[in-house]
């Protein structure tokens, strides 16, 4: 029975894919293999992500990097204090010609798109992708702009306590599929990245790296991932989990029942772009904690006491019975 599960889908195009990805991107960025992951994860689920990490960690270049190597239309916006909603969207501009006014699409119409420190700009404009992020769309002066496929967001951030920021609000943390965060490298990985990197610009570095996955690629093995098997009991599990975010006396704000789904869909990408065509608890417990650390919050007690919202959800995670 298990090797007639195991042939069930051909997933050998989309390991060699992301095998590939994970070289290119490997050829500049010394270690973060956990990131890398979860951001192809992320473009196989049809998620978005957020990076939060102190300045200087390659955030930005790792983002920057995932974008070359799909062969799709990239955009980058640098958020500030003053940006306007119509910056990011786009604007009517009057056509003296025509007498009319026609639409001029903003930067957020791409495939991929870069949105530096997300949390520098005041909450009107992190407001204006909203839709844009959830429904793929745009409705600008009545009329309604779809985003190309594939559309996939990613943000990144520096931590809340930097100078200068402005919290993002709760509805559009629920709308990225993953907040990865970012440390320091270790001693090693430090040292790697004074020997290969010091003599390079960033410019050099980009260049070494080419496109690996098409749009259209993209979208096939979307459709592989959409008929990986989760067994009923998994099911259980992954409600069992957010429910118990709920429950949790740490925790003020528990998962919605959007989390449960985004967890169970980046389970299935995980288990894809490993090989497997079936979803373990393994994959499950792995992704728990960069789907659900920005979509639960603690109480302002626990938070006072300095317990880290991490350290809440493994317990969590822990606690849970895995189903046999």
């Amino acid at each position: 029975m298990e090797d007639v599960f195991k042939n069930r889908i051909d997933l050998s195009r989309l390991h060699d894919r992301v095998q590939q990805i994970k070289a290119e991107i490997g050829k500049v960025i010394v270690g973060q293999e956990a990131m890398v992951e979860l951001m192809i994860t992320a473009i196989f689920a049809r998620g978005h992500v957020l990076i939060e990490g102190v300045p200087g960690v390659a955030k930005t270049l790792a983002a920057k990097l995932l974008a070359k190597t799909i062969d799709a239309q990239f955009s980058r916006i640098q958020f500030t204090p003053d940006l306007m909603p119509s910056d990011v969207l786009g604007t009517s501009v009057f056509n003296p010609r025509n007498t009319e006014f026609e639409f001029r699409p903003g930067p957020v119409f791409a495939n991929v798109v870069l949105i530096d420190e997300i949390n520098r700009s005041p909450a009107k404009t992190q407001a204006a992708l909203f839709e844009v992020m959830e429904e793929r769309q745009i409705s600008i002066d009545g009329k309604t702009y779809d985003m190309g496929e594939p559309f996939l967001v990613l943000a990144t951030q520096n931590p809340i306590e930097q100078e200068g920021t402005y919290r993002l609000p709760e509805a559009q943390l629920d709308r990225f599929l993953f907040k990865i965060a970012v440390g320091y490298p270790t001693l090693e990985e430090e040292i790697r990245i004074l020997a290969e990197n010091g003599q390079q610009d960033q410019r050099e570095q980009l260049a070494r790296v080419g496109s690996v996955l098409t749009a259209q690629e993209i979208q096939e093995c979307r459709e592989l991932i959409r008929q990986i098997h989760v067994e009923e009991k998994l099911l259980g599990y992954v409600a069992r989990i957010a429910q118990e975010t709920r429950a949790n006396a740490s925790l003020y704000l528990g998962a919605s029942p959007r989390a449960s789904v985004a967890l169970l869909n980046s389970s299935r990408a995980l288990a894809g772009i490993r090989g497997r065509d079936f979803v373990t608890p393994e994959d499950v417990k792995t992704l728990a904690v960069p789907v659900l650390r920005h979509r639960v919050m603690l109480t302002p007690d626990k938070e006072m006491e300095g317990l880290q919202v991490d350290e809440v959800i493994r317990q969590i995670v822990n606690k849970v019975e895995v189903p046999r």
